[in-house]
């Protein structure tokens, strides 16, 4: 699995934890092992910017995911040893800033807040969504076992 990790916010993040989370994500999910995701960490402008100019709506928010190609159902990504994988899924942009404001309110650490978000926008690529209520609950469960599964790894 190909993980790139660009960090452009000025904000800390670890790029390394951040790969390996993405890498243990895409294991636990299936997803074929010559899958490519991009990670992107921006500032508070940027993701102000890129919030407006592809979801319509003003201000900062906490993670953006670009899928590279529309999945017609949710799995089609993953592994089948007889068929090759995708190139790229896509690239997921978050807020380390817009993150640390969000751990605080939760009571949480801003690098957990990070993992949440990570997994959240991965699982986007992957055709999850969350606007149905039955979406949400298995979204954010399968998010949260994500996420605990890593941490409980350390």
């Amino acid at each position: 699995m190909s993980v790139f990790v660009a960090n452009e916010s000025g904000h800390p993040l670890d790029g390394e934890e951040m790969a390996g989370l993405l890498r243990f994500c895409l294991e636990d999910l299936g997803v074929h092992p010559q899958a490519e995701v991009s990670l992107l960490a921006v500032d508070l402008q940027a993701m102000s910017d890129l919030h407006e100019q592809w979801m319509d709506e003003a201000g900062p928010t906490d993670v953006l995911s670009f899928p590279m190609d529309e999945l017609t159902e949710r799995g089609s990504w993953e592994a089948e040893p007889s068929e090759p994988g995708p190139a790229l899924l896509g690239d997921i942009v978050v807020c380390p800033q817009f993150a640390a404001v969000q751990a605080a309110e939760r009571g949480h650490s801003t690098e957990h807040e990070l993992r949440i978000l990570v997994a959240h926008g991965l699982l986007h690529l992957l055709g999850y969504d969350h606007l149905e209520p039955d979406e949400e609950t298995a979204m954010f469960a399968r998010q949260e076992r994500l996420v605990t599964g890593w941490e409980a790894r350390a």
